[in-house]
């Protein structure tokens, strides 16, 4: 009998108990963490990065072997990694939130699951009494540690930083990039609608300066603001159009009508104050034709001063369409203008030469001056050398006909070409919106890059003096003005994005005509606009050199002295992710990939980082302008991109083709770029595979400028983390982390900033003197476009259309939402 109790009582201990499992499955896990720390840890060190990886995977095997083997100086030992952890993070980063989240985050939800295994190991009371004082002193530990270092990082916060110490020196001499004045021509200026109770062209006027001198919406008031209207247009994407819509639309509003266009090139007129729709017009574009996204950033208002005001199209709408055609209706009924082009249409193909849907088209309306339409088209970004030009051309805003076309090929050309003859093919091209001058007859193109955006060794001397240049034209005659070059020998995809803006600009002298135009890589320049001067010099500085192509760089590049968007260079430090694993995974590979600061040039060996990536700064979305306040409002984006040039053998095999020929691209973000040595494969933003992205936050801002001086007023974070998180799962966290964002500010008269842009699917009010949100609201879909404003029935009404945005992964929609003040 008792040799059988024996028996039971040795077999009963061969058996672990709850607590003694949890400590083995604990410890394993933190072995397992250990274990890949330790590899990529020491990985890292030999490519010259932190130590911190290493030593902590020390800690964490060491802490995991004892907690299998049941033994509590595991969570001692785990607890004094994790202080180590905590004292490194503080280190690094101060206590900034977001940088802290990978560093501490997980290891601290690990403490809370080891400290667990302390009840757990229960029974083993000699064990716990053992090492109950260095578990309570380690426990101790990190409150000593934060204190100190919160210490040392308040201390740390009272000096400025070396980016604002900077912006304090003195800015050397201007770069002359003007050429010789040329003499204008033509037309006499035609009257112009003013922005208040209408909103006439896309930027409010051609001047791209997105005010409202409106004031009834005020900062006191501006809280009570709510929807009074709101329509759908039907134009959803089919199941073949499936991830590729972004219609980024902006309505314009005369007389008592809004016009709109839908991502599909569907205009519509709608009653300003009930939404009603008043007509439509349904041009019938093909999904062929959708090029990278399905786009109509707006319309264009004309009101033809001969005809009388009884005639059929004596106002106008005019759009451009996917399908490369200008089509001309009457801004009363929607009817075709019969005395346009061809029955209403202009074919835009004409000249074009060989092509195919989706890779030449047109998203943003054109630039009236002086009765001309001017319009420039998006080429499919890196398709082949042999692509479509990036002819810019003027038409009649009445008959439809051609005045000029610009072809930088062939300047002298200003016909249409004959016979088998066409436009010089793969130039740098107008993807986005002119501004206009009409008292000086010019209108301004932001240019694009040649086709091959991350080649040039092939590319002419007319595409290397216009590439990513802004270049005013007489709209009278289509010659060259002057130009301002914004990136010399362009190979970074930096092409001129945003529209451009016109003011008086205050100078001591007195106001001076002046152009301000914001880049992808951050800078602001403003230039004189009637002679293309820098107000502001532009400074000359050197920049890395090498990569496939080191003969043919730039060694310098123009910065402006005015103001910058831009960060500082990235470090090992600013690596981001969930956890300290894909943190550390972002740190190899910087590590691992080419990276000198701005200007990185594209290598084929290994990934290169560039960083602001081609979205901005400031992309398509502009800036906007109070020059009563004397404020600009500029919302950018913060985000690398991370990028490896493919050999042509290698892209051949991976099957990645040219539009022409069948392909749409292949390995990530891929172009074929035909015609040249390499294709180009972009992580644009350098993301994970859980969705993060590999730089810490914030990924998007917003800034005011004062407009005489250029100097930082205030910048802060824009978009909330919301709707974002790990594998595209929302973390529904209200938290400010300055998300990525496409589309502009409006400001008015009343002190006021709206917003949309960001991921979280929220437009904003924002008080342009302070920077505080005063109030915002949960858009039905993505507000990737740029809101704006406008007087019907002694109302003010804000209007945005949030139609969301495949690139920026919001919400798609078909909305046009109108919101005022209650009428109490």
């Amino acid at each position: 009998m008792q040799l059988s109790e024996q028996h039971a009582h040795d077999s009963k201990n061969q058996h672990l108990s709850f607590g003694q499992y949890y400590s083995v499955c604990i410890g394993a896990l933190n072995a397992l963490i250990g274990l890949i720390l330790g590899v990529g840890g020491v990985w890292l060190i030999t490519l010259g990065g932190s130590w911190y990886y290493a030593i902590a995977a020390i800690g964490l095997l060491l802490s995991g072997l004892l907690l299998i083997k049941r033994n509590l100086l595991g969570v001692g030992l785990y607890l004094l990694t994790w202080v180590g952890t905590i004292m490194w993070a503080l280190w690094e980063v101060g206590l900034d939130l977001w940088p802290l989240v990978p560093r501490t985050v997980a290891p601290t939800v690990i403490l809370i699951l080891v400290l667990f295994v302390i009840p757990a190991l229960s029974t083993n009371k000699v064990s716990i009494t053992k090492h109950g004082r260095t578990v309570a002193f380690i426990l101790a530990a990190p409150l000593i540690a934060v204190a100190l270092m919160s210490s040392n990082h308040a201390h740390a916060q009272s000096a400025p930083s070396e980016t604002e110490a900077q912006s304090e020196q003195d800015q050397p001499s201007a770069l002359q990039q003007a050429e010789p004045d040329t003499e204008l021509a033509g037309p006499q200026p035609e009257p112009q609608l003013e922005v208040g109770q209408n909103w006439p062209a896309y930027g409010g006027t051609y001047a791209g300066r997105r005010y409202s001198p409106l004031s009834e919406i005020t900062k006191e008031n501006v809280g009570q603001l709510e929807k009074v209207w709101e329509i759908r247009t039907g134009d959803m994407p089919s199941e073949k159009a499936e991830g590729k819509y972004s219609p980024e639309n902006t309505p314009l509003k005369v007389g008592d009508s809004l016009f709109t266009c839908t991502a599909k090139n569907i205009m519509i007129a709608l009653d300003a104050r009930t939404g009603k729709e008043e007509w439509r017009y349904d041009p019938v574009v093909s999904d062929d034709a959708i090029p990278y996204g399905a786009t109509c950033r707006g319309v264009a208002y004309y009101q033809a001063p001969d005809l009388n005001p009884e005639d059929l199209c004596a106002e106008r709408i005019i759009e451009t369409t996917l399908d490369a055609r200008m089509i001309a209706v009457d801004a009363k009924t929607g009817q075709l203008c019969t005395q346009f082009g061809n029955a209403g249409m202009v074919d835009l193909n004409v000249g074009i030469g060989d092509t195919v849907p989706g890779w030449y088209a047109v998203s943003g309306p054109p630039t009236i001056v002086r009765g001309i339409a001017v319009t420039g088209a998006q080429v499919k970004d890196g398709q082949a050398e042999d692509a479509p030009s990036g002819v810019i051309r003027g038409y009649d805003a009445v008959t439809g006909e051609l005045a000029w076309a610009w072809d930088m090929g062939n300047p002298d050309q200003k016909d249409a070409p004959e016979g088998d003859a066409v436009y010089t093919r793969g130039t740098p091209n107008m993807w986005t919106l002119a501004a206009g001058d009409e008292e000086l007859g010019l209108v301004y193109l932001p240019m694009g890059n040649s086709s091959v955006d991350y080649y040039g060794a092939n590319r002419s001397d007319a595409e290397n003096e216009f590439s990513t240049a802004l270049v005013a034209i007489d709209v009278t005659t289509g010659d060259v003005a002057w130009k301002f070059q914004t990136v010399h020998y362009d190979v970074w995809d930096y092409d001129l994005g945003s529209q451009p803006t016109l003011v008086e600009f205050p100078a001591d002298d007195g106001p001076v005509p002046a152009i301000i135009i914001p880049s992808k890589q951050g800078q602001i320049y403003v230039l004189n606009r009637e002679t293309g001067e820098p107000i502001f010099p532009v400074e000359e500085r050197e920049v890395p050199t090498g990569g496939v192509e080191p003969e043919n760089l730039s060694p310098t590049q123009p910065y402006s002295t005015y103001a910058a968007l831009n960060k500082p260079p990235l470090t090992e430090k600013d690596m981001w992710g969930m956890s300290p694993i894909d943190q550390l995974w972002c740190r190899i590979q910087f590590r691992r990939a080419a990276y000198a600061g701005e200007y990185t040039p594209p290598t084929t060996e290994k990934r290169w980082i560039q960083y602001p990536g081609y979205n901005g700064g400031s992309d398509w979305g502009g800036i906007a302008v109070d020059v009563e306040r004397g404020i600009i409002i500029a919302n950018y984006n913060d985000m690398p991109n991370y990028n490896r040039l493919i050999p042509r053998e290698e892209a051949d095999a991976r099957g990645i083709k040219a539009i022409n020929e069948g392909g749409q691209g292949g390995g990530g973000e891929a172009g074929a770029q035909a015609g040249s040595p390499y294709a180009i494969d972009v992580n644009a933003g350098w993301r994970l595979p859980t969705g993060l992205l590999c730089k810490q936050p914030p990924y998007g801002g917003i800034r005011a400028i004062d407009l005489k001086t250029g100097k930082t007023l205030w910048d802060q974070p824009l978009g909330t983390a919301r709707n974002n998180g790990p594998f595209g799962i929302p973390s529904m966290l209200p938290l400010r982390i300055g998300t990525p964002n496409n589309g502009g500010p409006l400001i008015t008269a009343g002190g006021i900033a709206f917003v949309a842009a960001t991921t979280d699917d929220l437009l904003r009010a924002i008080d342009i003197e302070t920077g505080e949100v005063l109030w915002e609201v949960v858009l039905p879909a993505g507000g990737q476009t740029t809101p704006m404003t406008y007087e019907a029935g002694g109302k003010q009404y804000l209007v945005i259309a949030p139609g969301g945005h495949h690139f920026m992964e919001t919400k798609i929609g078909d909305f046009i939402t109108a919101y005022a003040l209650p009428d109490n």
